[in-house]
């Protein structure tokens, strides 16, 4: 635990800093745009300058987020506070629809009413060095976002790289403008404006997936199943679950198909020694594990199972066929049926019941529909 509660100090540690950094930056260059959009009248690098301004403001929501995540956990809320992180994202996504918004609005005023902009050597050196700050400045704090993962410092890295294209477009405008006379940069402002509510939305329905709960990372659930599947009695794991409060706060509930010869003080030991296992090489914590057995005296029950598990994957809605045990003498069986999202639970059990049924008309069958949750 020790090392858990120094992961998490560090974690918060880079993030602070990174955002620090960001708030630096952002309030400088904002100074230095709203200066020369002022005084050359362009709306496009005044638009820029409020865009770091928020910039700024969305580190700053950044650091209380991650402050608030960092809480320990109470009675009310037992498995901590790191989801704040994920309320923080949304909120800086807002911040960033609402930039683009009122950059849109603004540009639009502009080409209705056009203003002649006026830009000087000083001014074109000032929008050149904001662009190769911004894109420096985007690419080290999205690379430390992704190294803590941290949804609000990727968010806010984004919109930075986004920033420097956009500085860019705006730094091109004013050239174009000097050589050619013909001023460009109220549709600019309106380019950049799209820009941005491309990029809030974005960054809005990723962390509206991470509240709501997404389908588990590919790669950690075939791992997680690939260190089950190691141990020697562990025939399959099925039906993992892996719910997320908070970056890398990953709790997780599986079955384990185990034969029917385990005691239980066996099936306790080597629950123990996987959930050690598995934190150890993902970080993810193993709150639950089930048993399924299956048979291993019966001869009998081997061809009824193979009868049962060719025609349930006969159909292209069943994915995955598990938990099959099977009572010869007291005639009843039972297993678990992975569905796809192509059929109802009610509808995919009714079709196998009634094949079940006709195939062992003797018997009591209990199936169970699985959600199709991890891969």
């Amino acid at each position: 635990m020790a090392d858990i509660s120094k992961d998490i100090e560090n974690r918060d540690r880079v993030i602070v800093r990174t955002s620090v950094i960001g708030i630096v930056a952002n309030i400088f260059l904002a100074a230095f745009k709203a200066v020369v959009g002022i005084v050359s009248n362009s709306i496009a690098v005044v638009l820029d300058a409020v865009n770091n301004l928020s910039d700024a403001l969305s580190s700053v929501i950044t650091i209380v987020g991650t402050k608030l995540a960092g809480k320990l956990p109470d009675k009310k809320h037992p498995l901590g506070y790191g989801r704040i992180e994920y309320l923080s994202a949304m909120i800086v996504s807002a911040i960033v629809l609402y930039a683009g918004i009122t950059a849109l609005v603004e540009s639009i005023k502009k080409i209705i009413h056009p203003e002649k902009a006026d830009y000087s050597a000083v001014a074109l050196i000032i929008i050149s060095m904001a662009v190769v700050v911004k894109l420096l400045l985007g690419r080290y704090v999205k690379a430390k976002g992704k190294a803590v993962n941290s949804s609000a410092l990727v968010a806010s890295g984004s919109d930075a790289l986004f920033d420097a294209i956009l500085s860019a477009s705006v730094l091109a405008s004013a050239v174009f403008f000097l050589l050619t006379g013909i001023s460009l940069e109220d549709y600019v402002g309106v380019l950049i404006s799209i820009m941005i509510l491309k990029a809030g939305y974005e960054m809005i329905t990723e962390t509206l997936d991470d509240i709501l709960g997404k389908r588990a990372d590919k790669e950690t659930s075939i791992q997680i199943k690939k260190l089950l599947v190691e141990e020697p009695e562990v025939r399959g794991a099925f039906d993992l679950i892996i719910n997320d409060y908070g970056p890398n706060k990953n709790y997780a509930s599986v079955h384990l198909e185990l034969p029917d010869t385990m005691t239980v003080d066996q099936v306790d030991e080597l629950t123990r020694r996987v959930q050690v296992k598995v934190y150890r090489e993902t970080g993810v914590i193993l709150t639950g594990v089930g048993v399924y057995s299956f048979n291993t005296k019966d001869d009998e029950a081997a061809k009824i199972r193979n009868t049962i598990f060719e025609a349930v994957m006969s159909h292209d809605w069943a994915l995955q066929f598990h938990g099959f045990y099977v009572d010869t003498k007291a005639k009843t069986m039972r297993f678990d049926v992975v569905m796809s999202f192509d059929i109802t639970p009610d509808e995919g059990l009714k079709i196998l019941y009634d094949e079940v049924g006709k195939l062992y008309p003797d018997y009591s069958v209990q199936i169970v529909a699985d959600v199709d949750v991890s891969d």
